[in-house]
């Protein structure tokens, strides 16, 4: 993919839109998460040290297209001056005369940030009159938002048709690091797919199944391909109408030499409480009261065996109930072995969705994969094979 980069911007003494994802995790009038501002100051400090005006593009929230003080950017822009050695100013509206004079007064080399995009339910309808009155505010546009580009939303995609539009620094480097993992991956491949339910990741498992040499499905989804191996599952989640859909998957991985990696062992409690008992099974073993709620030791060195021998990895969805003590384990210890792989620069490893950077995080290797994604649905879609609307639009603009 080719796109225009930042360094390719005349920026200076310009009024610079910059579209930021500052929708962060909001606790009693606190900022939990600095993850997605940390990831944005290297674009925001370029153009303000070019002496550009930088005013921010961001949602907040679902405030469902009224202006709901409780979805303000005001906490937010104020929580940004901690973080920058410049003005920040914030403007209590994104179009109008109040962003317009907000962006007048404040001298170059400062941030405005406007007021919440979804206080407009032109917004998410990708209005062109709303564009329109965005673009007006500033003489090019940088997306540096890759959580936002799967949605089609005024701010992502309308306005691209108004300005010059450019990737920020961290749009850039998720996109590097996602093409080196799909697009143009060192061989042998593995990817690792967890959560609850295949019905949300049909799309994701037939894309990848094509791509990747191992394919290692965990977590609930990974009772229906047992169920549909005509394995007992007992009273584990398992989502019966899908089982014909495994099935079809299982065969069409044979067809593309991809190898789908089922647990051989696991994890089994009758309640899925923190300290609850639990017991070591094999996946032929499993009663009908009990629960499968992690992956077991045998199932973990067999997946660390086929990943020893890969040169690119990429994992979305935990493998267990991380979140609940002790069915963390499972997740804990593949996130321990793919990071020392990494730091030993055996292999490369992309990580995304918020579950699963939480379980790297319960594992201390958050820092230690080649990359991780903050982006959720954006990532998803990716991995899935979709053109997504906010990237699309940028390679038009080359």
């Amino acid at each position: 993919m080719s796109f225009l980069t930042l360094d390719q911007a005349n920026v200076t003494h310009q009024n610079v839109l910059l579209r930021l994802d500052l929708n962060l995790p909001f606790s009693n009038g606190v900022v939990t998460d600095n993850t997605r501002i940390m990831r944005s100051l290297p674009t925001i400090n370029a153009l303000v040290a070019r002496q550009a005006k930088v005013i921010i593009l961001s949602h907040f929230g679902r405030p469902k297209d009224i202006k709901d003080v409780q979805y303000s950017l005001k906490p937010i822009a104020e929580h940004l001056q901690q973080f920058v050695d410049c003005p920040v100013i914030f403007a209590a509206d994104c179009i109008s005369d109040i962003a317009e004079k907000a962006i007048a007064d404040a001298p170059f080399g400062s941030i405005i940030v406007l007021e919440n995009l979804r206080f407009y339910k032109e917004e998410e309808q990708n209005d062109t009159l709303f564009a329109k009155k965005l673009a007006d505010l500033g003489q090019l546009y940088v997306n540096d938002a890759f959580s936002c580009v799967h949605r089609a939303h005024a701010s992502i995609v309308g306005i691209c048709s108004h300005l010059p539009s450019y990737v920020g620094q961290a749009l850039q480097q998720e996109l590097q690091a996602l093409q080196s993992v799909l697009e143009m991956p060192k061989k042998p491949v593995m990817a690792i797919v967890g959560g609850s339910k295949v019905s949300s990741k049909i799309d994701l498992l037939q894309n990848l199944l094509t791509q990747v040499d191992y394919l290692v499905i965990g977590g609930g989804m990974a009772n229906t391909f047992l169920a549909a191996q005509a394995i007992e599952v007992g009273n584990s989640l398992c989502e019966d109408d899908y089982i014909p859909t495994a099935q079809e998957i299982l065969m069409a991985a044979e067809d593309h030499n991809c190898e789908i990696v089922l647990p051989i062992d696991v994890v089994v409690t009758n309640v899925i409480a923190p300290n609850s008992e639990f017991k070591t099974s094999s996946i032929d073993r499993i009663g009908s009261m009990q629960k499968i709620a992690d992956i077991g030791p045998k199932s973990v060195s067999r997946i660390c065996h086929f990943m020893d021998q890969c040169q690119t990895l990429v994992w979305n969805g935990p493998v267990g109930v991380f979140e609940v003590e002790p069915f963390d384990q499972g997740s804990i210890l593949l996130g321990q072995h793919i990071a020392a792989l990494t730091k030993a620069n055996k292999i490369m490893s992309v990580a995304g969705g918020g579950d699963t950077l939480a379980a790297l995080a319960k594992a201390g290797v958050e820092d230690d994969f080649t990359y991780t994604s903050t982006a959720g649905g954006a990532f998803l879609e990716w991995l899935e094979g979709k053109q997504l609307p906010g990237i699309v639009v940028l390679q038009k603009k080359r």
